[in-house]
């Protein structure tokens, strides 16, 4: 089985988890009740697998799929406004062929980056347990695996996926400085063949009073885009 069927089956059974029953119970509360804005959309309501092509050579990690957006789309930060500010940053660094992710058939690609989550259902008020976390954490140990032959950075959203995915790294093989690096914004870690780049999250909170800025998330796309080696 090459890479890219691999990856594509992987992508299938994350779709059918249904490990953590809070979270299943919510996403497809969810799905049913919908938001009046989308009273005409079937909702996704399942795990939200990972977007983009199996060679990557850049990953970004994030938290969860938001209750209205990938719980409805199906595509990781697809149809919120964290998803809009990602995917125009992204754009405009030219990693993504076009600014907006409506919708899982609106034509995006990603040109050599893979989009991704520690978790991968919408969590009530995006904030997923512990539990939860450590839980879905080995469909993220097998993505990287699966992506390990080709990803040569990562950029981590935020201090939740930021704990998530060390120890994910750890256990798909690549060596984690003990102690674990802290989180900040612009932090950078030299993983063994890896570059690992701390950036805040995407969410409105961050966007909407300026802690991330347009031009913050451009730079660190555009400096862990350099360190991938990709154009």
């Amino acid at each position: 089985m090459d890479d890219t069927s691999a990856l594509a089956r992987l992508d299938r059974l994350v779709a059918d988890c249904r490990a953590c029953p809070r979270l299943v119970d919510w996403r497809e509360e969810v799905a049913r009740t919908k938001r009046a804005a989308f009273a005409d959309w079937t909702y996704w309501g399942r795990p939200v697998p990972g977007f983009g092509p199996a060679d990557a050579r850049l990953v970004i990690i994030g938290l969860a799929p938001a209750a209205h957006g990938g719980n409805r789309t199906g595509r990781m930060f697809t149809g919120d406004r964290s998803g809009d500010v990602l995917y125009q940053a992204l754009y405009d660094v030219g990693l993504a062929s076009q600014p907006t992710s409506a919708s899982a058939d609106d034509g995006l690609e990603l040109y050599g980056v893979r989009v991704t989550a520690p978790v991968h259902c919408a969590p009530p008020a995006n904030k997923p347990t512990p539990g939860e976390r450590d839980t879905c954490r080995p469909w993220l140990v097998q993505e990287l695996t699966l992506l390990r032959p080709t990803v040569r950075a990562a950029v981590v959203l935020g201090a939740f996926g930021w704990q998530a995915a060390l120890p994910a790294f750890a256990e798909a093989g690549w060596t984690v400085p003990r102690p674990r690096p802290a989180f900040a914004h612009g932090t950078r870690v030299a993983l063994d063949g890896l570059e690992l780049f701390g950036c805040f999250h995407v969410s409105q909170r961050n966007t909407f009073t300026g802690r991330l800025t347009t031009e913050m998330l451009r730079e660190v796309l555009r400096t862990a885009a350099d360190a991938a080696g990709l154009p």
